[in-house]
């Protein structure tokens, strides 16, 4: 096993960076929509092939095991790279979840189909009415047996008609608090009663789903980590995910395709326009170094606390605002999809601006991350 931790760190970023280089397909950087995966498969299969489809994954496991500072720096050179994202959710939440609460017969069948990529999931949290407020969810598992019987709908499922399992949020009590009463289940897709509807956006692709169980068969041995310990296990997974929805790559990126839009359009020396441009990169600077202040804590083993909310909720909005500012300063264009023809060459507008509309709300809506700010960081009155 190579121990990738000894190696110093400028050193481990140029060896990712080259591979990304030399073998990512070009035509798949910095996509304008979430891929596929027939379309990232050829891509996710060579990374496994290498050993690097799981860098946080401990090396027992079939991992890089990369401490927290190489992990870090191998999302970043990713997203340097433009690296597109691929169906993950095996990677980064079922298996690091299994990895620390679930059964030996549970690793043991999984962790291999996920590395393999035989098995490629999809996250079943959100409900009609029940999104960012889980823990409202309604879809009920009921005991029969050695089985749960599960119904229920999901929807905002990313990828779900590409996957082949799904991991659910489950109620499993009734009369306990809200929180109290979910579980966390392991479903096969092809299960009888599983049907996916995909969900198609203003921007003509299907990334989201709905998922409905009608009577769904479901082991009981697929629960993981106890009966009514769901909601523990989801606030670990949304806790991590939103360190990396605050990183500042994707305003660094939109701040780029702002300045040479503008560019294009001669507006380099407008004052309004360089007023405005001046304080968002202010912004996106200032996103860094809030950013670089949560990493730090990720690469000292630290758990991270409520307030890195303020990180996703810094970030979502500063991509939203350079999307709007883009969509300004193209004018009378800046309703057109697709490509547009300037004087000074051609311009992608509404690309931005349609990957920031939902920014905002997933990984946990920023009105509830402003609530979890209010109520866990600055302890104010409910």
């Amino acid at each position: 096993m190579h121990d990738w931790n000894a190696m110093d760190i400028e050193a481990f970023r140029a060896e990712v960076r080259s591979f990304f280089q030399q073998n990512y397909p070009e035509h798949l950087r910095y996509p304008k929509r979430r891929l596929r995966w027939d379309e990232i498969r050829e891509w996710t299969l060579k990374l496994a092939a290498r050993g690097w489809l799981a860098p946080s994954w401990p090396q027992r496991h079939g991992g890089m095991g990369l401490a927290p500072d190489k992990l870090i720096a191998f999302i970043e050179e990713q997203e340097r790279h433009g690296v597109a994202r691929a169906p993950d959710m095996g990677i980064t939440m079922v298996g690091p979840l299994l990895i620390q609460n679930g059964t030996d017969a549970q690793r043991e069948h999984y962790l291999p189909r996920i590395l393999s990529c035989r098995d490629i999931w999809c996250q079943g949290y959100s409900e009609p009415d029940s999104g960012s407020d889980l823990a409202s969810l309604r879809t009920e598992a009921v005991p029969d047996g050695d089985d749960f019987i599960v119904n229920g709908q999901k929807i905002w499922t990313t990828l779900a008609q590409d996957a082949t399992h799904i991991f659910l949020l489950v109620r499993t009590d009734k009369d306990a608090k809200k929180q109290e009463g979910i579980s966390f289940l392991l479903a096969d897709m092809k299960t009888p009663g599983i049907r996916v509807r995909p969900i198609r956006n203003i921007a003509g692709a299907e990334d989201f789903c709905e998922v409905f169980l009608d009577n769904v068969r479901v082991p009981r041995a697929n629960i993981v980590g106890g009966l009514n310990k769901g909601w523990t296990i989801a606030k670990a997974l949304l806790g991590f995910e939103r360190i990396f929805l605050g990183s500042p790559k994707q305003s660094q990126y939109a701040l780029s395709r702002v300045h040479a839009a503008a560019r294009k359009l001669g507006l380099l020396d407008d004052p309004v326009f360089t007023a405005n441009f001046t304080q968002l990169s202010l912004d996106v600077a200032d996103l860094g170094t809030l950013y670089a202040r949560f990493v730090e804590q990720v690469k000292r083993g630290e758990a991270l606390g409520p307030d890195v909310s303020m990180l996703k909720v810094f970030a979502t909005e500063t991509y939203s605002r350079l999307a709007n500012l883009l969509v300004e300063i193209a004018g009378t264009s800046g309703g057109m999809a697709g490509d547009i023809e300037t004087d000074g060459g051609t311009i992608d507008v509404l690309t931005t601006f349609y990957n920031a509309r939902p920014a905002t709300i997933y990984g946990g809506s920023n009105e509830i991350q402003r609530n979890i700010l209010a109520s866990a960081v600055l302890q104010l009155p409910g």
